[in-house]
C-alpha cells in the first residue's frame, strides 16, 4: 500500500514542523493565518496511520471561476525528497484535482548547487561572467539535479525566471552557515567593511534591543519604501503575523530595533522554526545612516541565531546576477561581505491538472504582469 494524503488539523500540522530539523516558516500552519488573502489547508502524507509528511497549502481561485483554485505550496512541502518523489507527489495531484485545484505549484526545499563567498567574488571581478550560473564548478547537490530532472519528466513545467526574481519565492539565495562555528569564526568570515561597520556602530553606541514596538517598526518601513521605490505592507500585515506566528511558538519571530541616542536608525524581524533563522524584513532611517544600525541589527539577529544552535542564517534572496553594471548587484555584494554562500535551489514548478483551465489562467496572469 503506496502513501496516502489528506487533511490534518493545525495542531497536528504543528507539532510535525516542531519535530523536524528544517521546514520553511511558509510551511506553517500560521502562515496559512498570515496570508488572508488565500484560502489555506494543512495536508498530511500517510504510510498507514503514520503521518510522514506535511504542507500547508495556499488557494487562489481563478477570477470568474471560483470553483476552481492554484493550489500552491511555498517552499514545500515537507516531505522525504531524497526518496522516491512521484510516490509522494502523485497522491498530492489527485488529492487537490479532486478537491477542485486546476494546478499545483510547488518550491522543493532542496537545493541545486552552492557557491562560496569567495567564488562570488571572483565573479564580480571577473568582465567575462554576468551570472552565477555561468561560473565553473559550483558545488552541486544531487538530491536537487535528481528532483528536478524527476519534476520536468512527470510533467512540472518550471516556473522561477531567469533573473531569479518572479512572483513566487526566490530561487537563488544567500546563507551563513552557522553549524559547529563561533561568533569569532563568523566575523573571521565576513569582509573588512562588514567587519569594520559592525565595530562603529557600537563605538557609536548603537544598542539594538529585541521588542514588540511594530509601530516604530513600520514608521522605518514605510520610509524605506518611499526611498527605495517599493509599495510597502499595512500595519495590519505585520501585526498579524506576529500574532499568528507568536501564537503557533513563542520564540518563532522576533523584532529587533537599532537605535542611536534614542532614535530608531533601524529595524529587522527574524523568523526561526527549528535550525534555520530567516531575515524577513529590515527597514532603516535615511539619517544618521553612518552609524550602521543596519550592521548592527544583522549581527545581533546572526548571534541570536547562532546562540539558539541554528544551523543556517538565511538572508533570503538575490538574484543570479554578477555584472558589474546591474543595479540588482549591489544586493549581492552586501550580502557576500557576511561570508557565507549563494545557493541555487530547485525553484518553483507547475503541475497542470485542469490544461484549459490552466492555460486561462496563465494568460490572465500575463495580461497582468504576473
Amino acid at each position: 500500500m503506496g502513501l496516502t494524503v489528506g487533511p490534518i488539523g493545525p495542531a497536528e500540522h504543528s507539532a510535525f514542523v516542531q519535530a523536524r530539523r528544517s521546514v520553511s516558516f511558509l510551511q506553517t500552519p500560521a502562515w496559512g493565518r498570515v496570508k488572508t488573502e488565500w484560502r489555506s489547508e494543512s495536508l498530511g502524507w500517510y504510510d498507514g496511520r503514520q503521518l510522514v509528511g506535511a504542507g500547508l497549502v495556499l488557494h487562489r481561485p481563478v477570477p470568474r471561476l471560483e470553483r476552481f483554485t492554484l493550489a500552491y505550496l511555498p517552499q514545500g512541502p515537507a516531505i522525504d525528497w531524497t526518496g522516491e518523489i512521484d510516490a509522494w507527489l502523485d497522491p498530492l495531484a489527485a488529492y487537490l484535482r479532486a478537491h477542485g485545484a486546476f494546478a499545483i505549484r510547488l518550491g522543493p526545499p532542496v537545493r541545486t548547487n552552492t557557491w562560496s563567498a569567495a567564488r562570488v567574488k571572483e565573479g564580480i571581478a571577473d568582465p567575462a561572467i554576468r551570472r552565477l550560473t555561468e561560473m565553473s564548478d559550483p558545488r552541486s547537490d544531487p538530491v536537487g539535479t535528481r528532483v528536478a530532472r524527476r519534476l520536468g519528466d512527470a510533467g512540472w513545467l518550471p516556473q522561477s525566471p531567469e533573473d531569479g526574481f518572479g512572483v513566487g519565492q526566490p530561487q537563488f539565495t544567500y546563507e551563513i552557515p552557522l553549524a559547529g562555528r563561533t561568533e569569532e569564526d563568523l566575523l573571521g568570515g565576513m569582509n573588512q567593511l562588514w567587519r569594520r561597520n559592525i565595530k562603529k556602530a557600537a563605538k557609536e553606541g548603537v544598542e539594538v534591543t529585541v521588542g514588540a514596538d511594530l509601530k516604530a517598526f513600520h514608521d522605518l518601513y514605510v520610509h524605506t519604501a518611499a526611498r527605495d521605490r517599493f509599495t510597502p505592507r499595512p500595519l495590519r500585515y505585520f501585526e498579524t503575523m506576529f500574532a499568528a506566528m507568536g501564537a503557533e511558538d513563542p520564540e518563532r519571530i522576533r523584532l529587533y530595533l537599532a537605535r542611536h541616542r534614542g532614535d530608531p536608525v533601524a529595524a529587522t524581524i527574524l523568523v526561526r522554526v527549528g535550525g534555520h533563522a530567516w531575515y524577513c524584513y529590515g527597514a532603516s532611517s535615511t539619517e544618521k545612516r553612518e552609524v550602521r544600525g543596519s550592521n548592527a541589527c544583522q549581527w545581533a539577529m546572526i548571534r541570536d541565531a547562532l546562540a539558539a544552535g541554528c544551523d543556517v542564517y538565511d538572508l533570503r534572496g538575490i538574484t543570479p546576477t554578477l555584472d558589474a553594471d546591474d543595479p540588482h548587484v549591489g544586493l549581492v555584494q552586501f550580502k557576500v561581505g557576511t561570508g557565507g554562500q549563494a545557493v541555487r535551489y530547485v525553484g518553483e514548478w507547475d503541475l497542470p491538472l485542469r490544461p484549459v483551465v490552466y492555460r486561462a489562467f496563465d494568460l490572465y496572469m500575463r495580461r497582468r504582469g504576473r
